[in-house]
């Protein structure tokens, strides 16, 4: 070994440590720290915290790989959800009110069970009968197996719920909502607060509503009417005090999607789905022979005081068989009739004359009865604010050739079953309230009203051009209807003491062997200074029926003198 080497493996030691230790040598004290004799780590003890290590190395390097790398994905998913989500706050829905304040449909909050799964409130309807179809029904919000909403809002599905929608369902907000691990909410911060729908006030009295349609529908049961249907309408503003449609069905149990009672109803034959008020047609048979008197009296073709002998039936000569003349018969023998009194025995054979002409009396023609029948509204909708309304048919040549093209000829005898409301009529009680309120009000066809706020200027109403005088011999022919003494008069049961009443009543046959019959009444109150008018119609019982729907309305009427005053004064 080279002298260099020697020097190189030799290491100074530092005074400091001369000293030191050569002050501990006398004692050998153990205390300080130069006194201390430190053994070696074994090998084994090496290996074994290497290995212990390497283990833990190997663990925590494995549970970060599946966690970062295997399952990384969904888990920065989770973590995303589970700490910051964007959460709705679902609005609460206006009230449905009637013209008192009544509620008809409001909101409940879901009960503390379900509120996790039921964040919104749940629509609730009155119990008062005779209001389904008119205020309809909701769907809920809806939200995956996730929880997360698909649906946001209320839907409303039909009546009030459907045509008044944007009004009623306000504007969802929402939130932003920090959660921890466990999925508990730490905190919420409110981005955008819910607007709560509006309340819609309603025309309707809910008590005169819901009297209407219990004594109707029973008096429908008793006579072996399907169903039917009635309106009260205000004759200067167009709102409606009462619409309502028999039989109807349970829309609390539709909203809440009652599946039983949802398929129940969509089977039932008698159709409770129907509101028959608007979407309901009908033959309206007599109830017509108000507006052939106002269109006969403007057209100048007959006095009012001219009187048309009724034997019971008008003879038509047949040009194909002389010796077997077309007979068009009453439903019984009048005598000398005015145009007041065929109103009020509602004479067949004066208004066959009045519409088809006989007996060198000129009658109106089928294309003026159109013209009229277009006037008072009818074939069209009205325009009132709900879905489904019907427009309906007036029998015309251009109608018959479509409906009849084996047969499109129009003869005289299709005229005077027009006149009389027969043949191709078919019209809504919407349709048949507006037109009496029109005879009532002195010439002005209305828009309905459901709304207790009416619209600037009462939008949509019309001027039919018929002199009110004209009208006033209408109205006159209407009130001897109740208040003659005839042994035909046959509204006299609606002379009541405490409400004047004018009215009109219709029956019309239906079936293809007229087995069956629809039953209509009309008319207005007070019959001096008209304020509401009124169309009910049954229908279809076997032809024949011993009470129809004037005297299914008489318990109503009675009722609505000693229960409200207000409107039968």
């Amino acid at each position: 070994m080279t002298g260099w080497s020697v020097r190189k493996r030799v290491k100074e030691i530092a005074p400091d440590e001369i000293f030191l230790d050569s002050s501990n040598l006398p004692a050998y004290e153990s205390s300080q720290f130069e006194g201390r004799v430190v053994q070696s780590l074994s090998r084994r003890a090496s290996l074994g915290v290497g290995i212990v290590f390497l283990f833990l190395l190997i663990a925590f390097g494995g549970r970060a790989f599946s966690l970062e790398v295997l399952s990384g994905g969904s888990y920065a998913q989770i973590s995303k959800n589970n700490t910051l989500r964007q959460s709705v706050l679902f609005a609460t829905r206006g009230r449905i009110l009637d013209r008192n304040g009544t509620q008809l449909a409001w909101n409940e909050a879901a009960p503390e069970s379900d509120a996790s799964t039921t964040p919104y409130a749940l629509r609730r309807y009155t119990s008062l009968p005779g209001f389904s179809d008119l205020l309809g029904f909701v769907t809920y919000p809806k939200a995956d197996k996730t929880g997360d909403w698909w649906r946001e809002e209320y839907s409303g599905m039909s009546g009030l719920e459907l045509s008044y929608n944007s009004l009623l369902e306000g504007q969802n907000g929402n939130q932003i909502v920090e959660t921890d691990a466990h999925g508990a909410i730490q905190r919420g911060n409110i981005i955008a607060p819910p607007q709560a729908g509006r309340d819609l006030t309603l025309s309707i009295d809910a008590d005169v509503q819901s009297e209407l349609y219990k004594v109707l529908s029973q008096h429908a049961v008793d006579q072996g009417f399907q169903g039917g249907a009635a309106v009260i309408m205000d004759v200067h503003t167009g709102q409606l005090l009462a619409l309502t449609s028999f039989p109807e069905y349970d829309n609390n149990a539709f909203t809440a999607g009652d599946i039983t009672s949802i398929r129940a109803a969509n089977a039932d034959p008698q159709t409770p789905l129907l509101n028959r008020a608007v979407a309901g047609l009908y033959a309206p048979g007599s109830i017509v022979k108000p507006m052939m008197a106002a269109a006969a009296l403007n057209q100048r073709l007959i006095s009012p005081d001219k009187q048309i002998d009724s034997v019971g039936y008008i003879s038509v000569p047949n040009p194909y068989d002389p010796s077997h003349p077309s007979l068009f018969h009453d439903w019984t023998v009048h005598g000398w009739i005015d145009m007041r009194t065929a109103i009020a025995v509602s004479s067949d054979e004066y208004f066959y004359t009045v519409g088809g002409g006989y007996g060198g009396q000129q009658g109106l023609g089928i294309n003026n009865i159109d013209k009229y029948a277009a006037l008072f509204g009818f074939g069209t909708t009205t325009g009132i604010a709900l879905p489904g309304e019907q427009g309906g048919v007036v029998p015309s040549p251009a109608w018959k050739a479509l409906a009849f093209p084996d047969d499109a000829n129009w003869v005289l005898g299709d005229t005077y079953h027009s006149s009389i409301g027969q043949y191709g009529w078919q019209v809504t009680p919407l349709q048949a309230v507006r037109y009496i309120a029109a005879v009532a009000n002195g010439g002005t066809l209305l828009t309905p009203q459901l709304s207790a706020i009416l619209p600037a200027g009462q939008a949509g109403s019309t001027q039919l051009g018929i002199p009110d005088a004209d009208l006033e011999i209408v109205r006159e022919g209407m009130r001897l209807g109740v208040t003659s003494n005839r042994s035909d008069a046959i509204e006299k049961f609606f002379n009541l003491r405490g409400i004047e009443i004018a009215g009109k009543t219709g029956t019309a046959q239906i079936g293809t062997h007229n087995q069956y019959e629809n039953s209509w009444a009309v008319g207005f109150w007070p019959a001096s200074s008209p304020k509401y008018a009124y169309a009910v119609v049954l229908e279809k019982a076997p032809a024949g029926a011993l009470s129809g729907a004037a005297p299914g309305l008489l318990p109503f009427f009675q009722w609505l003198i000693v229960n409200h005053p207000e409107y039968t004064n």
